[in-house]
């Protein structure tokens, strides 16, 4: 392979979050990729995720930050200009969020997601594409035969939900990430981009500031540890099932190798069977973990939760022979040392406004 051909430019929309803030430091220690980071920073964390990034980069001039909004088309399309591969993280993450402001949620998901592909494609260089969906876009599964067992909910669909399931969007939410998801199918098959779509179900580790509305994996841990009382919506035996930050960096890493594959198709990730969980059992694991028990509040179900969501990932295994291979207990444990190791910015209850370092706020400055 020429070096023309294998240069890599990465850009991540998002990419002081959880899961671009990840993903870039996999490139950073693991390639030799350019990587640009784009993120508006309103995201609880993420100034303490971009000084990591910055100190793991150093002086290799391997790493540009772009302080930007998905919404403004203009940032955007200079942004993805010299762009071979692009993944589109950005997102207003909340369903609540997107009841109490659909106009937001439209617009950072759908309208945000759109401006990432136009740039993508008026660029010229076809570069990959790669977006972080949700099974949202499949509803609340109401036909499904769910009755209680124990501290879970059972379900007939014992190998879980593969990408045949009919969409079904009961939210502002579901619906603006399901626009945006078949945005993503349709420039593949309209205009060529090597677009790939993850349906992703629950996704936990490092590097996570969880809280009530994302990350609850996080967020459970982090209320024991930090002695708060936790909103449990329903009966808690609502199920999920849970992928490790880690396995999903290397569903990237498989997508974008096997993108002569991927390229054009849409993929449920998650734990998959074997890695499941429901709340009421992640508060017993938390509580061996921490000898902490969190003081719960149960409170009425939310319109449109799932009772149960298991990710099918045959497909995604199939094309590229991922699998996960870390379980619940092992994302329990990599958050918790992450938390051990970063315990300060727990403590301080400030972690949306975490200074930013002198030498970070100057190559701010500069982007």
């Amino acid at each position: 392979m020429g070096k023309r051909e294998s240069f890599r430019s990465v850009l991540i929309f998002g990419g002081a979050g959880f899961i671009g803030s990840n993903w870039a430091h996999r490139l950073l220690e693991s390639t030799e990729a350019k990587i640009h980071v784009f993120d508006n920073l309103s995201r609880s964390g993420s100034r303490h995720n971009l000084a990591h990034l910055q100190k793991l980069a150093g002086k290799s001039g391997r790493l540009q930050i772009t302080i930007g909004d998905t919404r403004d088309q203009a940032m955007v399309m200079r942004a993805a200009r010299h762009a071979t591969e692009i993944y589109q993280f950005a997102a207003q993450v909340a369903v609540t969020t997107s009841v109490i402001d659909p106009r937001l949620d439209f617009e950072v998901n759908a309208g945000g997601t759109f401006n990432v592909l136009e740039a993508a494609r008026q660029s010229g260089n076809r570069p990959f594409v790669l977006f972080t969906s949700t099974n949202k876009v499949y509803g609340d599964f109401v036909s499904h035969n769910v009755h209680e067992c124990g501290k879970r909910y059972v379900s007939s669909a014992s190998e879980g939900t593969d990408e045949s399931q009919p969409l079904d969007f009961h939210s502002p939410y579901g619906c603006s990430k399901g626009a945006a998801d078949q945005y993503m199918r349709d420039y593949a098959r309209i205009y060529g981009l090597p677009t790939v779509v993850f349906r992703m179900s629950c996704i936990a580790g490092p590097r996570q500031f969880g809280n009530e509305d994302q990350g609850w994996v996080a967020h459970f841990l982090y209320s024991a540890l930090l002695r708060k009382t936790l909103t449990i919506y329903g009966t808690g035996r609502q199920v999920r099932d849970v992928l490790a930050v880690q396995d999903l960096l290397n569903g990237f890493e498989l997508a974008w190798a096997n993108r002569d594959k991927t390229a054009g198709n849409v993929y449920n990730m998650g734990g998959g069977k074997s890695n499941t969980v429901s709340l009421l059992e992640l508060l017993d694991e938390v509580e061996c973990r921490t000898r902490v028990r969190p003081e719960c509040e149960f409170v009425p179900a939310r319109p449109g939760d799932q009772l149960i969501y298991v990710s099918n990932h045959a497909a995604f295994t199939r094309d590229t022979g991922w699998r996960p291979a870390l379980t619940v207990s092992d994302v329990l444990d990599s958050i918790h040392a992450w938390y051990r190791a970063n315990r300060e910015v727990f403590v301080s209850h400030k972690v949306a406004s975490i200074p930013v370092p002198v030498q970070l706020e100057s190559a701010l400055r500069a982007a």
